[in-house]
C-alpha cells in the first residue's frame, strides 16, 4: 500500500477559517486558547486542573455504562486500565465526538477516533510522566434520526426505518433485522471479509437493547486494544457535575449572549457555523427532546404542555439533572466541565463552531481545549490506482473539478500540432526550391512537380486525419478513466470520507485497514492522506 499526502489547502475542500487556523493567521488567533502544535500541550497540561471528586464520579460513571451495556471490562484490559486511570491527577484526555451513525456511517467517523488514539500515543512519548486517555464521546442525546439512520455500501443507501423520536441513543433496535437482511443481500457478491462484517453488524445491532449500547459494542470491537474509552453524556451522575452551569444558563441565558458577541467578530471575515438559542438546553424525558424556552415568568418545553415556574425548574434540575440536555452550543462546555481534557479533535465544521465558544469558556472559567483538525483520508483500490498512474496524474490534479481536469489532460496530451502545419510548410518549401532549380532546365517539369506536391500534401492530410482520430480515441478512453476516478473517489461530487462507509474499504483489507490508519495518521497535520493499493 503506497501512501502519499497533499496539503489540505491544495484540495479545495477546506474553508478559509480552517486554512487560516492551520496557518495560525492573526485574524483567527483571538478565538482559540492554544496554538495547534504539540509543544502547546505542556501549557494545556499545566492549565487543566480537575478535582479528584470530579475524576472519581467520571471514572465510576463510565465503568457503570460499560456494565449496563453488558461489556465486561475484565475482557478489555486496556480500556479497564484507562477508566481507572481517569481517577489519577496525572491523567488527561483527548476527545472526539460523533453521532451514533448506523454501522459508523461515513468513513471519517473512524478517522476521528484513530486521530484521537494516535495523538495520545504521541503525547505519552513526549510526556512520559503523564497518562493520556483517548475518549469517544457518543452523541447519544441528538434527536436528528435522519442523520444517523443509514450508511452507504457500494453506492447503495442502507436505511433503518423507525418512527421513534427523541434521543437516538435511547432508541430500541426494532427493525434492525431488516437492515441486516438488506446489508447481507449486498454482501453476497463479495467474499473477502463479508462474514466478518455480517458478524459485526449482527452482534452490535441484533444483540443489544438500544442504539447507544450497539454503538459502544461496535466501536469497542475495533479499538479496545488501543484503550479507547467510550463515554455517554446521557448520564445522571455526569450531569450532576454540570448542574451549576445549566443553572446559570437558565437564569442568565449567558451562552447566547457570549456566542453572539464572539460571532459578531468572527462574521467580519468568516462564515458563522451555528446560531444560539436564548436558552441552549433541551428537556429530555422518555421519547421527547425539546427546547426549553422562557415565556414570561415560566419555563416551557417547546411543542409540549410541560411548563415550570422558576422555582420548579430549578428543583427539577437539582433532583433530576438527567432530564436536561445541552445543545450544540453547551455540549462542548459540558465535555470540558467533566473531563480532564486537553484537546478536541474534529472536522472543519466542528472546529468552526468551537471558535464561536471562546468567550463562553472564558465566562465559566473553563479552559478551552486545543482544537485539532482530524486526519482526512482517501483510499484508491487497484483499478483506481492503475487509472491514476496511466493518466500520469498528480494528487493535485485529482482534486480539480472533473471538467477542468479533463480539459487539462486533453490539452496536455495533444501538445503536438495535429494538423501537421509545420510538416506541410516544409514540403511546400522543398517543392518551391525544386521548381526554381528545374525551371532553368525544363519549364515543362513544373506541372509534374505541382502534381507531385499536391499528392504529397494530400497524403499528409490523410496522415493528419488519422493522427487526429487516434488522439481523439485515446482521449475518449482517458476521459472515461477520469470520469471513473472522479465518480468513484468523489461520490456525488463530495469527499469519499463523507459518504462511503468503512465496509467499502474493509471488504478489501479487513482488519489491515485499521492497522494502516493507526500506523500512518499523526496529528497535528496540514496534509490529506491518500492510500493507494
Amino acid at each position: 500500500m503506497e501512501v502519499e499526502c497533499i496539503p489540505f489547502v491544495k484540495t479545495g475542500y477546506f474553508s478559509k477559517i480552517i486554512a487560516d487556523y492551520l496557518a495560525e493567521s492573526d485574524s483567527i488567533k483571538e478565538f482559540y486558547e492554544y496554538s495547534p502544535q504539540l509543544a502547546s500541550f505542556a501549557t494545556a497540561i499545566e492549565n487543566k486542573k480537575t478535582t479528584l471528586e470530579t475524576r472519581s464520579v467520571l471514572s465510576a460513571a463510565i465503568d457503570s455504562q460499560y456494565k449496563t451495556a453488558e461489556l465486561k471490562l475484565e475482557k478489555y484490559e486496556a480500556v479497564s486500565r484507562n477508566i481507572a486511570l481517569l481517577k489519577e491527577e496525572n491523567t488527561f484526555t483527548v476527545t472526539t465526538g460523533h453521532q451514533l451513525c448506523l454501522f459508523t456511517g461515513p468513513l471519517y467517523f473512524i478517522y476521528k477516533i484513530v486521530s484521537t488514539i494516535n495523538l495520545c500515543k504521541q503525547l505519552k512519548a513526549i510526556h512520559p510522566d503523564k497518562e493520556f486517555v483517548p475518549i469517544y464521546w457518543m452523541a447519544t442525546e441528538d434527536h436528528d434520526l435522519a442523520e444517523v439512520n443509514h450508511f452507504y455500501f457500494k453506492g447503495e443507501k442502507i436505511t433503518w426505518n423507525t418512527k421513534q423520536t427523541g434521543a437516538v441513543g435511547r432508541m430500541n433496535l426494532e427493525g434492525m433485522d431488516d437492515v441486516f437482511e438488506e446489508f447481507s443481500k449486498y454482501l453476497v457478491d463479495y467474499s473477502n471479509h463479508a462474514e466478518q462484517l455480517k458478524t459485526l453488524f449482527r452482534n452490535a445491532y441484533l444483540k443489544h437493547n438500544n442504539l447507544a449500547d450497539a454503538t459502544r459494542y461496535l466501536v469497542n470491537e475495533f479499538f479496545h486494544e488501543q484503550g479507547l474509552v467510550i463515554l455517554d453524556g446521557d448520564d445522571r451522575d455526569l450531569k450532576s457535575l454540570f448542574v451549576p452551569i445549566m443553572e446559570a444558563e437558565l437564569k442568565l441565558e449567558i451562552s447566547s449572549k457570549k456566542v453572539d458577541e464572539t460571532s459578531a467578530k468572527l462574521s467580519k471575515q468568516y462564515k458563522i457555523q451555528v446560531n444560539p438559542r436564548e436558552i441552549n438546553l433541551f428537556y429530555l424525558k422518555g421519547d421527547t427532546r425539546n427546547r426549553i424556552v422562557k415565556s414570561g415568568d415560566f419555563y416551557e418545553v417547546n411543542e409540549t404542555t410541560i411548563r415550570f415556574t422558576e422555582e420548579e425548574i430549578f428543583e427539577e434540575l437539582k433532583n433530576k439533572p438527567e432530564n436536561f440536555s445541552p445543545n450544540v452550543i453547551l455540549r462542548p462546555i459540558y465535555e470540558e466541565c467533566i473531563l480532564p481534557n486537553l484537546a478536541y479533535i474534529g472536522g472543519g465544521g466542528e472546529l468552526a463552531y468551537w471558535f464561536q465558544l471562546k468567550s463562553t469558556f472564558d465566562f465559566f472559567s473553563i479552559p478551552m481545549p486545543m482544537l485539532l483538525l482530524r486526519n482526512s483520508v482517501m483510499w484508491m483500490d487497484n483499478k483506481q490506482h492503475n487509472f491514476f498512474k496511466s493518466l500520469n496524474l498528480s494528487l493535485e490534479d485529482l482534486f480539480e473539478p472533473q471538467g477542468d481536469l479533463t480539459k487539462k489532460w486533453v490539452i496536455a496530451s495533444t501538445k503536438e500540432d495535429l494538423t501537421l502545419a509545420q510538416e506541410k510548410a516544409a514540403i511546400e518549401s522543398v517543392y518551391t526550391a525544386l521548381a526554381s532549380k528545374l525551371a532553368a532546365i525544363d519549364s515543362s517539369l513544373s506541372e509534374h512537380l505541382k502534381a507531385k506536391q499536391t499528392k504529397h500534401l494530400n497524403d499528409l492530410d490523410q496522415v493528419s486525419e488519422k493522427y487526429i482520430r487516434t488522439v481523439r480515441k485515446q482521449a475518449e478512453v482517458e476521459t472515461r478513466k477520469i470520469n471513473y476516478l472522479k465518480t468513484t473517489l468523489y461520490p456525488n461530487g463530495g469527499l469519499q470520507e463523507r459518504k462511503d462507509n468503512f465496509s467499502n474499504v474493509y471488504m478489501a483489507l479487513g482488519a489491515e485497514m485499521i492497522e494502516l490508519l493507526l500506523g500512518e495518521l499523526k496529528l497535528p497535520t496540514s496534509d490529506f492522506t491518500v492510500f493507494k493499493a
